[in-house]
């Protein structure tokens, strides 16, 4: 029975990556490099303003620290999967319009390997491509103006293999090897064309994240937790076909590109934690070191984005039989985030405040969690545009007991 559960929530959740209930969203942000850079976690880091670099936590997934994957317990399973759902509302020159959107963010698993060291597996968005552009365009010895048409697809996945190996009783590390990849696709049609053009790129690599933590007491029932990350910098391969297509479908046209490349820069990361089991305040600071590269396009660049998040938890203990769990845990966050996106001379900024709350069943073997976030990034005017953002998370998690012998009768 256990296994025919894992089993459908797995078909359930590989069927969910292919497929968005409520397609709809068109950030103009989205339009430059690799798309929109995902910032958040989508784990019972969300409510907190997706901070947690710094928590050492035996009761869910963290992977912004590879490094906690030593705290979990032994003998035990856990399963994660997560949907955002989002409400976009744009202001800018020329431009107001409302936008929603529903797609899958996460899909985790995680068990102790061993006394020292824990392991989980995942797949989430890296980055995420979505946008149509419409402008002008005059045809040469007419005068006329035409419409062209731009849309952008696709975005980068992040499939990971995450070790975290308790080292004593007060330090552990970690380590993060994932694979980045997708598809990166621009069409293009020009009035009542016939045809369209299409940019097909797909991007893939692989990419590091090492982590480490401290924890100890520092007075009564308060720990102190410490963490520090640092993800390597990943030079992505991008292969590139053109083709002309008919609006029937039908390729007219096909030719390979000449391959190319785009960098992503280090991060580094480093986080704090402050809990006495019911009590807990986090936060989080991340750099991308965008300032050493040299990526840039015609009317943009990158220099170094920022970003800092903190929040609050209370947690509510229980008793089933004697055994100490958590029951309904409650969260306020907030985030300060300047995107490493410079258009013209403003840099793009990202500003939000986020609520959870998590229910367990009877047991505590079944998690509910519910995050939501509202904020705002950029500004209106020139060519940027205001997003005001609501989001919606749900998580769902399994934790279930493992290669437990039975007593005998």
């Amino acid at each position: 029975m256990r296994i025919k559960l894992y089993s459908g929530l797995l078909l359930l959740s590989l069927t969910s990556l292919t497929a968005k209930a409520q397609h709809g969203l068109n950030s103009i942000y989205s339009a430059y490099g690799i798309g929109d850079l995902e910032t958040r976690d989508y784990s019972r880091n969300f409510g907190m303003g997706s901070a947690g670099i710094g928590r050492h936590h035996p009761g869910y997934l963290n992977e912004l620290n590879p490094a906690s994957y030593g705290a979990l317990p032994s003998q035990n399973f856990m399963f994660d999967i997560a949907i955002r759902g989002q409400q976009v509302s744009y202001q800018g020159t020329g431009i107001s319009q409302t936008a929603g959107d529903l797609n899958f963010k996460r899909l985790a698993v995680g068990f102790k390997a061993a006394k020292f060291w824990g392991f989980s597996a995942g797949i989430t968005p890296f980055s995420s491509i979505d946008y149509k552009i419409t402008n002008q365009q005059y045809m040469s010895g007419t005068g006329a103006p035409i419409i062209a048409t731009t849309t952008g697809t696709g975005g980068l996945n992040r499939a990971y293999l995450s070790n975290g190996f308790q080292i004593n009783k007060h330090f552990s590390a970690g380590v993060s090897t994932a694979f980045l990849f997708g598809p990166l696709n621009t069409s293009k049609y020009i009035g009542n064309d016939s045809v369209q053009t299409q940019y097909n790129k797909y991007a893939f690599n692989p990419n590091f994240t090492a982590g480490a933590q401290y924890t100890g007491k520092v007075w009564g029932d308060w720990n102190l937790g410490l963490g520090a990350t640092y993800r390597f910098k990943t030079t992505l391969k991008i292969q590139e076909k053109l083709a002309i297509v008919a609006l029937d479908g039908s390729t007219l046209y096909t030719k390979e590109q000449d391959p190319s490349s785009f960098t992503i820069p280090t991060e580094i990361g480093s986080g704090i934690s402050l809990s006495n089991g019911t009590f807990t305040w986090v936060a989080d600071y991340r750099r991308q070191q965008w300032n050493t590269l040299k990526e840039k396009g015609a009317n943009y660049s990158y220099q170094d984005g920022e970003r800092f998040a903190t929040g609050i938890e209370y947690a509510i203990q229980k008793k089933y039989y004697n055994l100490s769990y958590e029951g309904a845990i409650l969260q306020a966050g907030f985030s300060y985030n300047k995107l490493p996106l410079v258009i013209g001379a403003t840099q793009v900024k990202d500003v939000s405040g986020t609520l959870g709350v998590s229910l367990p069943n009877r047991n505590g073997q079944l998690r509910y969690y519910l995050g939501l976030e509202a904020g705002q990034r950029g500004s209106n005017g020139g060519a940027m545009v205001k997003e005001t953002y609501f989001n919606a998370m749900f998580n769902f998690s399994l934790r279930d007991l493992w290669f437990l012998k039975r007593l005998s009768q």
